[in-house]
């Protein structure tokens, strides 16, 4: 039978549920494991899908088309399986269903209340994703304890409980050890009465993990496991790592995972975290730094990038470098090219994004990259603006835009395609999830993939305008990917330059810690070309040799 985990998170949001939940996923599957994982959002939203990004930063989407939160991409990084729109569900989808069902008579006429309706529809959530091929589901629940969004949620997974048996549960609760400068100590009570309100729901912790700056002593965990009633073993202390990545490998030490298979019932298989070990080294021995600016408009809430990031600290990781981002504010390109400080970036990023505000400064942007031998990879909106300077400045088409910016410009060369212009549901015009490209045989972007029918994820209205398809193909810039029946550009890449690349996609939705996005690889090896050719290493002095003996 599929066993379960329920993950909730006392005291403070951001305490980091998420990554405990990807790390024990990540250990249960080192055990040889089939896992899953799931996230039950408090909010009223549909989905993440219309949030502004400094609410709730990135919206991750799935290989079916799912809008999702942001920690569904460190589950798919941590557990390295595709998920999908049933790993993610909100509030306001629980309550779509259960009003919906209401108005078809689906109740009967009877009353519809929180319980048992709502709370069933949470639980039938939780069951999509039981399965043959599933041995455990880690479900983490958002928000935390004494939330009043959250108690549906609670409730809920405390009746599972009793609907699957008691061997087939754990719930793990992540709460916070502050330290109090002042007196010196770590405070426990945060922790005490967290699990107190946990328990006033009707749900006794099996695992506390205490989130702290340095490690708790072994009095403060035995004064925690006797005040919440949890075994000593149970109480685990993630306190802060150099890199999320060792999180993992902390727990384990801990003992959390065999911990949990013990309440599970789980059978004690061997562990191999070799390649995980490996991967943390790495990260560890990474010194060498490259540069990069992230030209965006949402710089200032890095979670609104947060897969582009980890997408680019994978490269880097490939590559034995470390990442240096430059945050950059689109609307400031203009101003910080005068000043010439985009001379010292090793690459440049154009992420993805909505919106006119901030599109004249990552146009300026990709501008400066192609003139002066930068490499730049530019990320479905930032496929968008390349496509509009090379149109500007070396096609010639003077107030060449996207009509998402300017509905008037004379040269529309991004524009809606002819079947959504009707549609008035913002969703509606979305092309979501993963969509196949076919690449150019011999292109940089086929070689990079190194095959030319690849699957990347998109999150888009717009599209190059196929009334400009001779004019570019007529240039240096090669359409190097398309959709199969040639409709739509996939693919942008420049000739003659180190790295002038852009998709309509978002790889880094796929990139993974050990096995980075295709473009991401690529792109950070050029970036590291321009990075040793701006500092050449000093040359090698003989102990002989005359400039040795003139020092």
């Amino acid at each position: 039978m599929t066993k379960h985990i329920f993950v909730t998170g006392g005291v403070v949001s951001g305490l980091g549920k998420g990554l405990s939940g990807s790390s024990l996923g990540r250990l249960l599957k080192a055990r040889g494991l089939r896992v899953t994982m799931q996230k039950l959002d408090p909010y009223l939203n549909v989905d993440p899908g219309t949030m502004n990004p400094f609410e709730h930063g990135e919206v991750f989407v799935t290989d079916d088309g799912g809008e999702t939160d942001l920690d569904l991409g460190h589950y798919e990084r941590f557990i390295d399986e595709n998920l999908t729109v049933d790993s993610n569900a909100t509030t306001g989808s629980i309550y779509s269903s259960v009003i919906a069902a209401e108005r078809r008579g689906d109740y009967l006429g009877k009353t519809v209340q929180v319980i048992p309706h709502i709370t069933n529809e949470i639980k039938r959530r939780i069951n999509r994703l039981v399965s043959d091929d599933v041995d455990v589901v880690i479900t983490e629940v958002g928000g935390t304890v004494g939330d009043i969004e959250i108690l549906p949620f609670l409730e809920a997974i405390r009746q599972f409980r009793l609907d699957v048996g008691r061997d087939n549960v754990c719930y793990v609760h992540v709460t916070l050890v502050p330290y109090i400068g002042p007196s010196g100590e770590q405070k426990t009570k945060p922790t005490q009465h967290s699990v107190t309100e946990l328990r006033s729901r009707g749900i006794q912790p099996d695992a506390i993990v205490c989130r702290s700056d340095d490690p708790i002593s072994s009095d403060l965990r035995r004064k925690i496991s006797n005040l919440c009633d949890v075994p000593v073993a149970g109480v685990v202390n993630a306190a802060d790592a150099s890199s999320l990545y060792e999180i993992p490998l902390v727990l384990h030490n801990e003992g959390l995972d065999s911990y949990v298979c013990e309440i599970l019932g789980l059978d004690d298989r061997p562990l191999d975290l070799t390649a995980w070990e490996a991967l943390v080294e790495r990260v560890e021995q990474a010194s060498v730094p490259v540069r990069i600016g992230l030209i965006g408009k949402y710089v200032s809430l890095p979670d609104a990038y947060l897969s582009v990031v980890e997408s680019l600290n994978h490269a880097g990781i490939h590559h034995g470098v470390d990442i240096d981002i430059e945050w950059i504010q689109a609307e400031e390109v203009e101003g910080l090219l005068t000043a010439g400080r985009l001379r010292d970036l090793d690459g440049i990023v154009i992420p993805g994004g909505f919106g006119e505000r901030g599109v004249e400064g990552k146009i300026a942007a990709a501008g400066y990259a192609r003139e002066n031998a930068v490499p730049c990879l530019g990320l479905c909106l930032g496929m968008q603006v390349m496509t509009i300077e090379y149109a500007r400045n070396v096609l010639g088409l003077a107030g060449a835009n996207s009509s998402e910016f300017d509905n008037r410009t004379p040269h529309p060369v991004i524009d809606l395609m002819e079947s959504q212009r009707d549609v008035t549901d913002m969703g509606g015009t979305m092309r979501l999830g993963a969509y196949v490209a076919q690449l150019r045989p011999g292109s940089r972007v086929a070689r990079a993939y190194g095959e030319e029918v690849v699957s990347e994820r998109h999150r888009h209205r717009y599209e190059f305008n196929p009334r400009y398809r001779t004019r570019f193909e007529e240039s240096e810039l090669q359409l190097c990917g398309e959709s199969p029946d040639g409709r739509l550009v996939e693919f942008i890449e420049l000739d003659q330059h180190p790295f002038w690349i852009a998709t309509q996609a978002h790889p880094e939705f796929k990139s993974r810690p050990d096995r980075p996005a295709p473009l991401f690889r690529e792109f950070i090896a050029s970036a590291m070309q321009r990075a040793e050719g701006r500092n050449p290493p000093l040359p090698t002095i003989e102990a002989d040799s005359p400039a040795a003996s003139s020092s």
